[in-house]
């Protein structure tokens, strides 16, 4: 009896760590995948979740940036569980044939799992593309307008106040203007006509 219990104990325990081994081998989140694309665009690759997964990708190519997520459950594919490491690096491989990571990819394949169900897919959800120094850009615009305010700022201190023109005093004014009348007045009367200017000044000069 003791020999049959032992033996019944050393199976249960070789069929326990079969159990472990046969047990699926997942990815840890935010694992990530670096390769180029065909025109040389630098990409990073990472994924997320658990049953269903999320893969994420996004690049840098000349000046820009653009990125474009995928989901899909390429768990029920058998390879998948024994390999999933193999399963990304794949999808890396098909993506470095590709001149543009997200542009003509609407669904990524492998060929460890061709035969799986189509839920094992990975399908796009989503993608966009902008400018790679888009804060750049935005500082710059500011940096202009402030220049363009202190430009504005010396032109008018250069402009600057009209010269002042001496005053004329009223009485001054009124004063000068009665002798003129008066000048003229006597020119008038003891000057020939061709003279009347003459002799207003020459009056004038006198009551001055």
């Amino acid at each position: 009896m003791k020999s049959f219990a032992l033996l019944f104990l050393v199976v249960i325990c070789g069929m326990g760590g079969l159990g472990q081994k046969l047990k699926p081998k997942k990815r840890s989140n935010g694992e990530e995948v670096n390769f180029r694309t065909k025109t040389k665009d630098v990409c990073t690759m990472s994924m997320s979740g658990d049953e269903e997964m999320k893969l994420r990708i996004e690049c840098k190519s000349q000046g820009l940036s653009y990125w474009c997520e995928f989901t899909g459950k390429p768990s029920v594919c058998r390879a998948f569980r024994n390999n999933p490491k193999l399963y990304w690096n794949q999808i890396a491989v098909e993506l470095r044939k590709l001149p543009h990571a997200c542009e003509s990819t609407q669904v990524l394949k492998t060929t460890m799992c061709q035969k799986a169900p189509t839920e094992a897919l990975m399908k796009k959800i989503a993608a966009g593309m902008e400018p790679e120094d888009r804060a750049n850009e935005d500082k710059s615009v500011q940096k202009t307008s402030t220049s363009m305010r202190g430009a504005g700022k010396s032109s008018v201190k250069k402009i600057g106040k009209p010269p002042m023109l001496p005053l004329i005093k009223p009485t001054q004014q009124g004063r000068g203007s009665e002798n003129e009348t008066e000048a003229m007045k006597l020119a008038r009367e003891h000057c020939w006509e061709s003279l009347h200017g003459f002799c207003s000044y020459i009056i004038g000069i006198f009551r001055g």
